[in-house]
C-alpha cells in the first residue's frame, strides 16, 4: 500500500508543477492587462479625446439654450472628468427663468442638461413694450417684446405688493384659465385699493378684486355656459357672484346669484 501512494504522488508532481505555472501566468496576464489599461486610461484622460463633444439642452422655451450652456461653463474643451454636476447646476439655477436644473454625465463624453422654466404668468406693459412676470412675482425688465399671446396682460400695475400678490393668484390660476384672460386692469376705487377689472377673450368683463382670485375665477367656465349664447356684460367676482348683461332692465340683471 505504501508504495502504491508513493507512485500516485509522484506521477502527479509534475501536473501540480503545470498547473501552478499556468496560474501564475494568468495572474501576471491580469497584471499586465490591468496596466495597460490604466495606462491608456491616463492617456486617455489626458488627451482631447476624453473632452465633451456633446452639449444636449432640453426644456427650455424662453431661455436659449446657448444661454443655458454659457451659464454652465462647459466646453468643448471641457474635460469629461473634471465636469461637476453640482457646480454646473447652481450656475444655471442663477437664470432667474430657471426653476429647476438637472444635469446628466453619458459616457464616453456627452452632458445632457434638462432644465424647468419658471412660469410666465402674466406680461405687464411698459412703454409701449410687454415685460414678463414670473410665477415669483419676479418682473423680467431686461427682456421686452412685442404683443404676447402665451398669458394676460396687466394694465395699470406699479411694482409693489399689488402685482407681487396679483402674481401669486395668477401663478395659482390653471392654465386652462389662463388663457381665457386678455387683460387685467387694475382698478382701485375707495372702497377697495385692490379691485380689478378683468377683459377675457370671449368678450365678457369681470369685476372682481386680487384677494382669492385664482379660487373665484376657477369657476369661469362654468358660469359662463349658463348664460344665453352671444349674452355679453360683467361678471361680478366680489363679495357675491352675479352677471349684469350690458343692455338689460334693472331687474333682470341678476342671472346667477351663488356665492363663492
Amino acid at each position: 500500500m505504501g508504495k502504491g501512494k508513493v507512485v500516485v504522488l509522484e506521477e502527479r508532481v509534475p501536473k501540480l508543477k503545470e498547473q501552478r505555472r499556468q496560474r501564475a501566468n494568468r495572474q501576471l496576464i491580469i497584471y499586465i492587462s490591468l496596466f495597460f489599461m490604466l495606462l491608456l486610461g491616463v492617456i486617455y484622460a489626458q488627451s482631447p479625446l476624453s473632452n465633451v463633444s456633446v452639449i444636449h439642452v432640453e426644456g427650455n422655451n424662453h431661455v436659449s439654450s446657448e444661454d443655458i450652456i454659457e451659464l454652465s461653463g462647459v466646453t468643448t474643451n471641457t474635460s469629461f472628468w473634471k465636469v461637476k454636476k453640482d457646480e454646473i447646476e447652481q450656475r444655471i439655477k442663477q437664470h432667474p427663468e430657471v426653476k429647476e436644473v438637472s444635469v446628466k454625465k453619458r459616457i464616453p463624453n456627452r452632458i445632457d442638461i434638462a432644465v424647468v422654466e419658471r412660469k410666465r404668468i402674466a406680461y405687464i406693459l411698459d412703454n409701449h413694450s410687454f415685460l414678463p412676470i414670473l410665477d415669483n412675482g419676479k418682473v423680467l425688465t431686461h427682456v421686452k417684446q412685442a404683443i404676447p399671446s402665451d398669458a394676460p396682460i396687466l394694465i395699470g400695475w406699479k411694482e409693489g405688493e399689488a402685482i407681487q400678490d396679483m402674481a401669486s393668484q395668477l401663478a395659482n390660476t390653471p392654465n386652462s384659465i389662463l388663457n381665457l384672460i386678455s387683460e387685467i386692469h387694475h382698478t382701485p376705487s375707495p372702497s377697495d385699493p385692490r379691485h380689478i377689472t378683468v377683459y377675457m377673450n370671449d368678450g365678457i368683463e369681470v369685476s372682481a378684486t386680487v384677494d382669492r382670485f385664482a379660487e373665484k375665477i376657477v369657476h369661469y367656465p362654468s358660469i359662463v355656459r349658463q348664460l344665453q349664447p352671444g349674452m355679453k356684460g360683467v361678471l361680478h367676482l366680489e363679495m357675491g357672484t352675479y352677471f349684469k348683461p350690458y343692455e338689460t332692465d334693472e331687474g333682470n340683471e341678476k342671472t346667477d346669484e351663488n356665492e363663492r
